[in-house]
């Protein structure tokens, strides 16, 4: 066996239709693009949702919403969660790398703690967010809760 002699699978390639060549072939005159108007042109392409003149659907339905551009989305983490993290895996120190160890945010995430639950545990939080709640509730069990350093996105 040799690579010449190699061949697709019976099925696996059509021959390409020959447009206009001659009338024999069934495909000559008009490459069977019809008469006249634009689509027998070379060069036409039909504008995204054009509906032959009728108001396409997308001009007919009324606009609605707004989406925010300076929107930042966070996962939220509660203090009850912490707590129960602290307490079972005996951690001191919780950042987003421990959070997405444990399942609980995915690597590219904004972290924002929030106030919900009881915390006993003297932690070292860092995320990117804090509520007021959450923040005084770590400070005062002498924990720390730190921001993170938040770049620039354009």
């Amino acid at each position: 066996m040799d690579l010449s002699t190699l061949t697709p699978a019976k099925g696996s390639t059509k021959t390409k239709k020959r447009l206009g060549r001659g009338y024999g072939s069934g495909n000559g005159q008009t490459a069977g693009r019809g008469h006249k108007g634009a689509k027998s042109r070379s060069g036409y392409s039909r504008k995204i949702g054009f509906e032959g003149g009728q108001m396409p659907l997308y001009r007919r339905l009324p606009k609605s919403g707004f989406k925010n551009p300076n929107h930042i989305e966070y996962t939220a983490i509660n203090l009850d969660t912490l707590e129960k993290l602290a307490t079972e895996k005996g951690l001191t120190v919780i950042d987003s790398q421990v959070l997405v160890q444990q399942g609980l945010v995915s690597k590219k995430d904004r972290i924002k703690i929030l106030g919900r639950g009881e915390l006993n545990a003297t932690i070292q939080v860092t995320a990117d967010a804090f509520s007021a709640k959450a923040k005084e509730a770590i400070e005062s069990k002498g924990g720390m809760a730190n921001l993170v350093a938040q770049k620039k996105e354009k």
